[in-house]
Parts: C-alpha cells; structure tokens; sequence
C-alpha cells in the first residue's frame, strides 16, 4: 500500500504514475443531532475498512499471485470479511489486523490547539535588540488521527467535537 500513496503524491504537486491527479470524496452535511452524527461517521469509517480489506487482498492477487484484475475480482466474489483475511493469511502470510491503522481505519480530521514554536529577532529594547528568541503561539489547526471512532472512547477523548459551542 505504500507504494500506492508514494506514487500518487509528490513534491511537485503532479500526480506521477496515474492518468488523473488523486481526489478524495468530501461531503458538507448537516445532521439533526450528535447520535446521527456519530452514527454516519462510524458507518464512512466502517466503510473504509470494508473497502481497504478488499483492495489489500484484490491487490495482493494481483501483484503477487499473478493474478490478472478480472480473475481478482472473481476470486474475491461472494467473500466475507473472514473469507479475505483468510486469504491474506494463508496465501500472503499478512495479518490484516497488523496493517497501519491509517489504511484499516482511514484518517479522521480533527481541528487541535498546537503549540508552534518560533525564532523571533528582537527589536526594542536597544540593549538586546538584534537578540533572537523563541517564541510559542497557540494555534487551532486540523491534525491527522488514524483511530477508531466508532466505539465510544474516541468522543470521551475528544468531547469538543460534539459540543454546541465549538
């Protein structure tokens, strides 16, 4: 898989490798109350382990086994989660459950006060004036966790997310 995401991103902003830049899929939606919220979340992140277990053995057949993407496909037909973990195991010798939380549960954005710390030059007062400093600012920024959001420690964690006032 990391050679997957090495390949579609890079420095110059150029997608290298693929016919199409990458894109993601990104929805605005309002919800009536926290639970529906909670409950749509759980289900997209559920979603993308369904996915990413399909497309880790789909390519692990392809790639390794020789397999060619409609012979895959048809492989994979009919199978049930336990049927693909078998298949990763046995064919493969991969642990499913050992994959990078990042591909098992995908990425959940969440905005977080962060400490940046700084090198300013000072200008007055003239006896240490020129003199660098660090300074540190508080800043809200959207920081990357690779988690599971469907059980209920998450939003113990993190209780903001769902508060009227943030």
């Amino acid at each position: 898989m990391d050679r997957v995401m090495s390949t579609a991103l890079c420095s110059s902003g150029k997608a290298i490798g693929l016919k199409e830049e990458p894109g993601f899929d990104g929805r605005v939606i309002v919800y009536p109350n926290n639970q529906t919220l909670k409950d749509y979340l759980s289900w997209r992140q559920a979603d993308c382990h369904v996915n990413n277990l399909y497309n880790t053995v789909f390519w692990a057949l392809v790639q390794q086994s020789g397999l060619t993407p409609v012979q895959a496909q048809e492989r994979l037909q009919g199978t049930l989660a336990a049927d693909k973990n078998e298949i990763l195991f046995s064919e493969f010798n991969i642990n499913y459950n050992n994959e990078p939380l990042m591909y098992r549960k995908g990425t959940v954005l969440i905005w977080q006060k962060v400490g940046e710390v700084t090198t300013k030059e000072v200008k007055l007062p003239a006896e240490i004036e020129g003199k660098k400093m660090a300074v540190t600012r508080t800043r809200i920024k959207p920081v990357p966790l690779y988690c599971d959001i469907i059980g209920d420690a998450f939003w113990k964690e993190h209780p903001e997310i769902l508060d009227e006032d943030s």
